[in-house]
């Protein structure tokens, strides 16, 4: 299960909507929505989410944490190694095959752990004065 879709999930239960009422409400199938609410769908798009929020009743906060959430929802991710240092690739590598064994604690210290540190946009291609 993803994190959008546990948290549409528990919004969904909160508001005592069935699955089927909220999809006829939305404009898609029962099983989609619970595709998504399951992980087996990717995020939705961003007209689906702010309709979500609008069926839902949400206030801006709860509609753009549910938002950032869909943003952390892919069930299936890629990650290109190209251009990473060695010991970057071997990371990723590793973390892509111990990940599901790790315990709760240990995923929400990477997770504060990659927080604190600020993201670098990508270097930008300069050409030099004598082009």
């Amino acid at each position: 299960m993803t994190p959008f879709g546990a948290r549409l999930r528990a919004l969904r239960a909160e508001r005592k909507m069935t699955l089927r009422a909220m999809a006829d409400g939305l404009g898609v199938s029962a099983a989609y929505l619970s595709a998504l609410e399951h992980g087996r769908r990717g995020a939705p798009s961003p007209g689906l989410i702010h309709q979500i929020c609008e069926r839902l009743d949400l206030i801006w906060d709860e509609a753009h944490e549910l938002a950032d959430l869909a943003r952390d929802s892919r069930p299936r991710i890629s990650l290109h190694t190209g251009g990473l240092t060695p010991a970057q690739t071997a990371l990723a590598n590793r973390f892509a095959r111990q990940l599901r064994h790790l315990p709760d604690e240990t995923v929400a210290a990477i997770d504060a752990l990659l927080r604190e540190t600020p993201a670098r946009p990508a270097p930008s291609l300069r050409r030099s004065r004598s082009e």
